[in-house]
């Protein structure tokens, strides 16, 4: 068993988690005590959202921007696109029906 590898990839997991972890409790913080506008709150929710996707990404999923990796990122970033096509077409063609009814 290759020791250096395990601890590389412990490390690496250990890191992702300790990141994940407080990209999670900081934007629960900001909405249980508050103190800010709601549209802060929702601006730094999303900017939160973001990071911690790019963590799971870089951290769990080992996707980064090498070669090797960047035909594994094109298939996830297509698969998250052909989604979101379907969720916002879903959601318009269903806004139109009810103001049509």
């Amino acid at each position: 068993m290759n020791d250096n590898g395990y601890r590389d990839d412990l490390r690496s997991y250990l890191t992702g988690f300790i990141l994940a972890l407080v990209l999670t409790l900081v934007p629960f913080a900001l909405v249980v005590w508050g103190g800010l506008a709601w549209g802060t709150i929702m601006a730094i929710l999303g900017g939160f959202a973001l990071v911690q996707m790019v963590v799971h990404l870089r951290y769990f999923l080992h996707i980064d921007l090498s070669r090797q990796k960047r035909e594994d990122l094109q298939l996830i970033l297509f698969s998250v696109l052909l989604l979101a096509l379907m969720a916002v077409g879903t959601i318009w063609i269903m806004g139109n029906l009810a103001t049509r009814m």
